[in-house]
């Protein structure tokens, strides 16, 4: 594909963004094929129910052929595995309507799964010996060592009895041409279905098969490369698409994230050649930047000799079937370390980073606080002292006042702000309400941040990612991301973490033995207020 053409997809893209429900049968092997029914879960769903060529019309392979060719996979031996086979199933799979894909894979989480009734039979044999006397493999005797070996004789067979069959096929699609690029896909069907039923075996089989990801893409057998617009066409096409974070507009705007003053860096398998599994984008700046205005738009950049910040600003996976496998934290550590040898004039390394579960975490809050004042048949004030369990202060007397003066709908500060809130189109583009909102918003920002956790751990995802990396809070930034997606996730907060490299392995230490977050004084200066405002009740 050349550049003009990719210009071409990329303004057909911003008028069609969704427009990828049909695929001809001759490119559904080819990677971009491939990368389209990757996207979402929507999308994969919505592949093989129809796919068409030149007009006429390719009907989908039969369910019965492709099982057939999975249960061969899977019961012939290693000695006679014929390639054939597994191109026969992965290819046909790829047909199958989403409502055939998941009857496949059942028959496969339910029918290949372990034998329990070895299992069961194996453990009464294992309790029925005898214990040695002596300590683990200690021996004092022939007869000792007699029972140690039907020990380990019988550990053995228990351990193949536990392996699920179908492990069997995922190991020998790893060793396929293709198929672990395949097994990706698989995965991001499992987690389709999940989404939509959470079934036991289903959920079982998704474990396998991420465990074995992660073992098959550890950080050694990746390799780090830096992309530049000399890259091919396609690789670029792969960039546009996956980029999660800040859209990529045009092939300007493309060519600048590549260009002076900005590194690009993907890690790449070579199973999966002519694309990265993840890539992260780099701005390089005098100072670290408070919005992504800046980042994405400030011209022209500066001379890449004065920069003295490495600013991580945006980090995508292309590969959905790879969720929850965290690259993106040996990605960072390596791009560290590859700038830190190229450029040592970089002295800091930080991130401009979204808060993805802000607003729906304080709409939520605030809607459950009315509906408890409601139930209690009483108007909520946060002057108001409450003996109520599970009501509290949301705001502060001073930012309810300057609430209760706007315009706006709602028995109190409370309401007014979730009416007000609400309406991104609304608040956002009216100086007084921002004038009014930024106090509690910021306020209520760090609070989330820094206090509100799940299983001991930052309750955003994107808190949670660089906390666990050795990253600290170091600075919230008001108005930093206002398209219409930053204000609707995180009312167009953005944070900076920083990754201090004297510190990022002490910081990680402690968030992950006890949850302590590591954050500037700043930022904790925003949550005093909430612990006075308790002490005071």
């Amino acid at each position: 594909m050349s550049k003009k053409a990719l210009s071409i997809l990329l303004r057909t893209r911003m008028r069609r963004p969704n427009d990828h429900s049909k695929l001809s049968p001759s490119s559904v092997m080819k990677p971009t094929a491939i990368d389209q029914m990757q996207l979402d879960g929507r999308k994969l769903r919505e592949q093989g129910n129809e796919f068409v060529s030149g007009g006429l019309g390719v009907s989908k392979r039969e369910m019965g052929s492709v099982l057939e060719s999975m249960r061969a996979a899977i019961t012939m031996k290693k000695t006679e595995f014929p390639d054939s086979v597994l191109d026969e199933f992965s290819e046909g799979y790829l047909f199958l309507s989403h409502e055939d894909r998941m009857n496949l894979l059942l028959v496969l989480a339910k029918e290949y799964d372990c034998d329990r009734a070895s299992v069961r039979d194996l453990m009464k044999q294992y309790l029925g010996i005898e214990l040695p006397a002596g300590d683990k493999a200690q021996t004092n005797g022939p007869e000792e060592d007699v029972r140690l070996s039907a020990f380990y004789r019988t550990e053995k067979n228990l351990r193949q009895a536990l392996k699920p069959a179908y492990e069997l096929l995922f190991e020998q699609l790893n060793t396929h041409r293709g198929g672990l690029k395949f097994l990706t896909i698989l995965r991001a069907d499992i987690l389709s279905i999940l989404r939509e039923e959470n079934i036991a075996s289903l959920r079982a089989l998704d474990t396998d098969l991420k465990e074995k990801l992660i073992t098959w893409l550890s950080p050694a057998a990746l390799e780090l490369h830096q992309l530049t617009w000399d890259d091919s066409a396609s690789l670029l096409e792969k960039i546009v698409a996956c980029e999660a974070l800040h859209p990529i507009s045009s092939l300007v705007d493309l060519k600048r994230r590549l260009g002076v003053g900005r590194r690009c860096f993907g890690y790449f398998h070579p199973a999966i050649p002519g694309e990265p599994l993840i890539f992260i984008e780099v701005a390089l700046l005098r100072k670290v930047a408070e919005t992504i205005q800046e980042v994405l738009w400030d011209e022209p950049p500066i001379p890449e000799h004065e920069a003295t910040c490495a600013l991580f600003y945006s980090i995508s996976s292309t590969q959905p079937g790879l969720a929850g496998i965290n690259l993106g934290k040996f990605l960072i550590k390596r791009v560290v370390t590859l700038l830190r040898r190229d450029m040592p004039h970089i002295s800091t390394f930080a991130t401009l980073s979204p808060i993805p579960g802000f607003m729906q975490w304080l709409l939520s809050k605030l809607a459950s606080q009315s509906k408890l004042a409601e139930a209690e048949g009483m108007p909520y004030s946060s002057k108001e002292n409450t003996s109520l369990t599970f009501q509290e202060n949301i705001l502060e007397p001073e930012e309810e006042n300057a609430l209760l003066e706007l315009s706006i709908d709602g028995r109190n500060g409370m309401e007014k702000m979730l009416n007000l809130i609400s309406n991104a189109d609304e608040w956002a583009s009216s100086d007084e309400f921002l004038a009014v909102l930024k106090t509690p918003l910021m306020r209520l920002c760090a609070r989330y941040l820094l206090q509100e956790k799940k299983r001991g751990k930052a309750l955003d995802s994107v808190a949670n990612f660089h906390l666990q990396n050795g990253a600290m809070v170091e600075r919230i930034n008001w108005m930093a991301d206002k398209s219409e997606k930053g204000l609707a996730q995180s009312g167009g907060i953005m944070v900076n973490y920083v990754y201090r490299l004297e510190s990022i392995e002490d910081y990680a230490q402690s968030y992950f033995t006890s949850g302590t977050i590591q954050a500037s004084a700043d930022v904790h200066r925003y949550v005093q207020l909430n612990k006075h405002s308790s002490s005071n009740e």
